[in-house]
């Protein structure tokens, strides 16, 4: 299941961004920037949705809001201990379709060139690259995907 998060949740998201980023430190040089994310603000303004399981139980997370035209994928994590079993292409779905529903044309996102898994997932997920920069001191790769 997935829903809109809420201010309880934020002890488990942050839990869930260090776990899942903690990894790409030593890589970056320093910790990602969903490491260090303002969740409180990002949940007040309705940007956070959750995967649960049948419990309850949070799996992972997924941050996005509308810009002009799109949707910005700004963030998706899953617990390590939930990883393999779908959550985060269910989490990234969810977004698409939210996108479609609005009227968008398509989803952004953007991701560190260190975590070179995820060059190959969203490629995979349909997302093409339309981009490289650097900004705040980290080297991104910028993808986008049609959902009209």
């Amino acid at each position: 299941m997935i829903r809109i998060a809420g201010e309880g949740d934020i002890p488990r998201i942050r839990s869930c961004a260090e776990l899942a980023y903690s990894r790409y430190v030593t890589a970056i040089g320093r910790k990602p920037a969903p490491m260090v994310a303002d969740f409180a603000s990002q949940i007040v303004t309705g940007d956070v949705y959750v995967a649960t399981d049948a419990e309850g139980e949070i799996l992972g997370f997924i941050v996005f809001f509308e810009e002009l035209g799109y949707i910005m994928l700004e963030n998706v994590a899953v617990f390590p201990e939930a990883a393999g079993r779908g959550v985060g292409k269910e989490l990234v779905g969810f977004c698409e379709e939210t996108a479609r529903r609005r009227g968008l044309d398509a989803v952004h996102l953007y991701t560190n060139e260190k975590m070179t898994e995820n060059l190959s997932i969203y490629p995979r997920l349909g997302y093409l690259e339309v981009g490289r920069r650097t900004e705040d001191g980290f080297n991104r790769v910028y993808f986008k995907k049609s959902v009209s």
